[in-house]
């Protein structure tokens, strides 16, 4: 016997609330590892958001400017270095 009420389909709005939350993750991880990588896919996954109306527009805020951030302290550290690729 099934009580509960069926849940509601909200599949396109937790598409990209997950895009602004996973923006923010990677973002905040390309700080750390992987800049390179990390960083622009959170500036996509951060800019789909806000382009498709999350609900959660500070994460995806969020998640677009540690994206650039990777890419500034990449570009930093390369400038720092003399070379193409930076390590701790």
């Amino acid at each position: 016997m099934h009580l509960t009420a069926p849940a509601a389909r909200r599949t396109g709005i937790q598409d990209t609330d997950g895009m602004a939350v996973a923006s923010f993750v990677l973002g905040l991880l390309g700080l750390l590892v992987l800049n390179v990588f990390l960083g622009p896919i959170a500036i996509a996954l951060a800019a789909v958001a806000l382009r498709r109306g999350t609900d959660r527009r500070g994460r995806a805020w969020l998640g677009l400017a540690l994206g650039v951030a990777d890419l500034v302290v990449l570009a930093a550290f390369m400038h720092a270095d003399g070379t193409v690729s930076w390590s701790v």
